[in-house]
């Protein structure tokens, strides 16, 4: 129906103002488009390179002892080259052994994954096994709601099959909520198998600014950063409160973010919280991620698009962030529409010179290239990782095929299920970063100098310090609360 509209509207336009103007005037919508996300993506990218550095080292303070219940949760389906890998990493993690559980759901696997977590099951009698039969309904988020059955935690953290953690990611991740207000936390996810190919340093470098510059960027500016659905921590109440994760989308992530602050609950983003994941290194399994990533947040798009404009929760800003958060997987539909209408300028057709096109072209590419390139030099990462940044190119048109494939597929309403990405398996090094895991002694002397009762609370207890501008703030609670921690430690 969405698409017979567009058709009508196009033609109504074309009837009245004529093909060249129509085209005039869809290309000036675009760059009016694309200039506003131009500028949140510089936005970002100026925040990010002025504070993430203090925050990365700031919080590298000793502790408050804040250690709750958690339950830690992983759906693993075919991942019998990964899953030992990740077992090794969870019963490695620097946590109470009393406070922690794993229930680990093999959905309905034909290889080996079943009975190597049998196996991991008789180790450690933390860890829980869940067997799905094959084709149970609800992919990832089917399975996870079946985990969530069993949690008898305050807290849960979801981790992929092919992710392995950082031991002390459950301290930096829970930590957060001491804070009331926050229902949800993200940490930073780092491709382990960057050289492995040219698609997988470019994954690399997308991964590299998309959690050091965007996801930075939006909690710094608006503290609406997303909750991404592996390295992550929730509150069992909120989701339960919640009905579970949603299995009527493929991308339970986003459409998580999106319901709990709907709900007046806030996500929080912890750039300290590290994990390494594995990138797709062929371009099959890069369009086939791409592909579920665009036709599920797409449908969040559709879904929840008109609730998000009138929440009261939200202020005008933030309204306006969370808007575009949700066209983001629009705006290559949009950038493919854009190329059309610049190819068909110069065969004759609109009424503006071709030239007034170049910033609509430019456009295109100088926001996210702006992020790549902020996100390589806040990365630190040696400078032949810069050539990375070629490959940004065929990607990008890459994203605006199968975004666009995605959109016309989702308008159509064709049905469309749950897909996991196969593993390879791949450990090959990324390009050398030196602000993975900032030691303790690297901090500069002016953060320790800042350390006060107050100021130690305000990053041990985790929370990003840069925020609404750049405004130091306690943002894991008030002042007060800080003031009653020194008490009770006098």
């Amino acid at each position: 129906m969405g698409l017979v509209v567009y058709a009508l509207l196009l033609g109504i336009a074309i009837y009245i103002f004529g093909i060249d103007h129509t085209a005039a005037g869809l290309a000036w919508f675009l760059m009016i488009v694309f200039f506003f996300f131009f500028l949140r993506h510089l936005s970002f990218a100026i925040s990010a390179a002025r504070w993430v550095h203090h925050d990365l080292y700031a919080a590298d303070v000793e502790f408050i002892g804040f250690t709750p219940s958690v339950a830690v949760l992983i759906a693993c389906k075919n991942e019998e080259l990964v899953i030992d890998k990740l077992l090794q990493a969870l019963l490695a993690l620097e946590y109470p052994e009393e406070l922690v559980n794993f229930i680990i759901v093999d959905d309905g696997s034909l290889d080996a994954t079943g009975a190597k977590l049998d196996a991991w099951a008789l180790v450690d009698p933390r860890i829980t096994v869940i067997h799905r039969a094959l084709n149970s309904p609800g992919g990832k988020s089917g399975a996870l709601n079946a985990a969530l059955e069993l949690v008898e935690t305050d807290f849960i953290c979801v981790f992929d099959a092919d992710h392995e953690p950082a031991r002390d990611v459950l301290t930096h991740l829970t930590r957060h909520f001491l804070d009331d207000r926050v229902d949800c936390v993200m940490g930073r996810c780092i491709i382990r198998n960057g050289g492995e190919s040219q698609l997988a340093g470019v994954v690399f470098v997308d991964f590299l600014s998309g959690y050091l510059v965007n996801e930075y960027g939006r909690q710094a500016l608006f503290e609406l950063p997303a909750y991404g659905g592996a390295n992550c921590a929730v509150r069992t109440s909120t989701l339960r409160a919640l009905g579970g994760w949603n299995v009527e989308t493929v991308t339970e992530d986003t459409d998580l973010t999106i319901r709990v602050i709907l709900a007046g609950g806030r996500v929080r983003y912890d750039p300290t919280a590290v994990d390494y994941e594995e990138a797709v290194i062929v371009a099959r399994r890069f369009w086939r991620q791409r592909y579920r990533w665009a036709r599920g947040h797409q449908k969040c798009t559709r879904d929840y698009m008109v609730p998000a404009l009138r929440n009261k929760n939200l202020s005008l800003s933030e309204r306006s962030e969370f808007l575009m958060f949700l066209l983001v997987y629009h705006i290559p539909v949009l950038s493919g529409l854009g190329v059309v209408l610049t190819v068909a300028r110069l065969f004759g057709v609109g009424s503006i010179p071709a030239v007034a096109l170049l910033p609509l072209t430019l456009l295109l590419f100088l926001g996210p290239l702006a992020e790549l390139t902020a996100g390589l030099s806040i990365g630190r990462v040696e400078r032949r990782a810069a050539w990375h940044l070629l490959g940004f190119l065929p990607s990008f048109a890459l994203s605006i095929v199968t975004t666009t494939w995605a959109y016309f597929d989702g308008m159509l309403g064709r049905p469309y299920s749950w897909v996991k990405t196969p593993r390879s398996a791949s450990v090959s090094a990324p390009p050398k970063t030196s602000i993975i895991n900032p030691p303790v002694h690297a901090r500069r002397q002016s953060d320790l100098d800042e350390q006060t009762v107050e100021g130690a609370m305000i990053a041990s207890t985790g929370l990003v310090i840069r925020s609404r501008g750049g405004k130091r703030s306690n943002t894991v609670g008030t002042k007060s609360f800080a003031r009653s921690i020194e008490r009770e430690t006098e």
